[in-house]
């Protein structure tokens, strides 16, 4: 069975570190598939806030999430530190992909947690259509 593949950039743009919450665990006593999605998106959350946008504004259009994927590397713990570091790339006329790089720093080593990529298209709410990319946010946006 084919496997998703995803080729990070080299560089990332942004990092955060995000704590493991006691409720993000399953009965499997780790963190479950569906929080990975929620820190990414906690990531990207606050990688278009250090921009100075957010997912229904940015610069005057919205973003919805086409498609994501994620590669799990690595066991996550409760009160385990998430390294979330964000960048762009692949940028068409109305969208772009995001990629997500999640580690956890130890003292020996950084493991790598997961990796994903979301394909992020820019959306206007009023008009229910899918809009251009703002040239002022690709401008601040690329990697």
């Amino acid at each position: 069975m084919a496997r998703i593949k995803i080729d990070l950039p080299e560089n990332f743009l942004f990092t955060t570190k995000i704590p493991v919450r006691i409720t993000d665990l399953n009965y499997g006593g780790h963190v479950g598939n569906d929080i990975v999605l929620s820190i990414i998106h906690e990531a990207r959350v606050q990688f278009l806030q250090h921009y100075g946008y957010a997912e229904l504004n940015f610069s005057g259009v919205g973003l919805i999430m086409s498609d994501v994927g994620i590669e799990f590397r690595h066991e996550i713990f409760y009160g385990d530190q998430i390294k979330a570091s964000v960048t762009t790339g692949e940028f068409s006329k109305v969208g772009f992909d995001i990629f997500y790089k999640l580690e956890k720093e130890t003292s020996e080593k950084n493991v790598l947690l997961a990796i994903a990529k979301t394909g992020m298209i820019c959306y206007n709410y009023d008009l229910k259509k899918i809009a251009a990319v703002p040239d002022d946010a690709k401008a601040k946006l690329i990697g």
